[in-house]
């Protein structure tokens, strides 16, 4: 099978928040179970095929060294990473097993992004990998090795460059709530057309075993909008309503309108 069109490669990014537990930042088996029950189905329907961008290593390594939050200091939340990663991607690949579908781990810094020669090596292993009718792309900030400068910034951000990178069509940032809330109470803001407008309403959600808040989100949303790419933020503890984002049919979730679009 030669590789699938442009507009159907999607980023799926999913936060810590919605990965581990809030109480001691374990991974959660019940919430993975789900997060790849929906993911399957998104790879069964249509020929689409995901790219995911996943947190949750730093969050999953944090209980092997007996803390009670998100260690502040750059060794330990690396020494966390390395554990925690390990962990993630076992569970990954057992799990996406009973779907027959094979899972890559791609690790990248700031630097592999931020020159025109090695993003293009990166984008060539990642349209290898779609060449191939079943495998899905695992990608996350090398965060056991990288250093300040070298980052790229939450995996919020990193999702938002990834889409553009890719070209895909679809952005899913899958959080710990609906979608962007009304300032005043009235619920899920539906659709977007201008990020500006709604970077006030965000409000810091973010846990302790978790880097990025909703403020976090916008700046990624805002980067993939200018680029054509349609985003949604779509609460990650109901996986199985990413079918009908990915598919347009509606559902719960903030939709924020490409920017070529939005001018229309």
């Amino acid at each position: 099978m030669g590789r699938p069109a442009m507009k159907d490669r999607i980023v799926i990014k999913v936060g810590t928040g919605v990965l581990t537990r809030v109480s001691d930042g374990t991974l959660d088996g019940a919430a993975l179970v789900r997060l790849v029950n929906g993911i399957a189905e998104v790879m069964d329907d249509g020929g689409v095929r995901p790219l995911l961008v996943s947190s949750g290593a730093v969050g999953a390594g944090v209980s092997a060294f007996g803390l009670e939050g998100y260690p502040d200091d750059i060794a330990t939340r690396q020494a966390c990473a390395a554990v925690g990663q390990a962990r993630l991607m076992h569970h990954y690949e057992n799990l996406f097993r009973n779907f027959d579908v094979p899972v890559a781990q791609v690790l990248m810094s700031g630097e592999d992004l931020g020159t025109e020669k090695r993003r293009a090596l990166v984008k060539r292993t990642l349209d290898r990998l779609l060449e191939e009718p079943r495998i899905l792309p695992i990608i996350n900030e090398n965060d056991s090795v990288a250093v300040k400068e070298l980052r790229v910034g939450d995996n919020d951000m990193l999702s938002a460059r990834v889409a553009r990178m890719m070209e895909a069509r679809m952005l899913i940032l899958l959080s710990s709530v609906d979608g962007l809330m009304a300032p005043d109470g009235g619920g899920v803001i539906t659709e977007v057309r201008e990020v500006g407008e709604v970077r006030d309403f965000a409000r810091d959600e973010k846990g302790k075993f978790s880097i990025g808040g909703m403020a976090s989100k916008l700046e990624a949303v805002s980067r993939a909008v200018e680029a054509g790419i349609e985003t949604h933020i779509a609460h990650g503890r109901h996986p199985e309503r990413l079918k009908a984002i990915v598919a347009g049919e509606g559902g719960v979730s903030t939709r924020f309108l490409p920017a070529r679009r939005a001018a229309s």
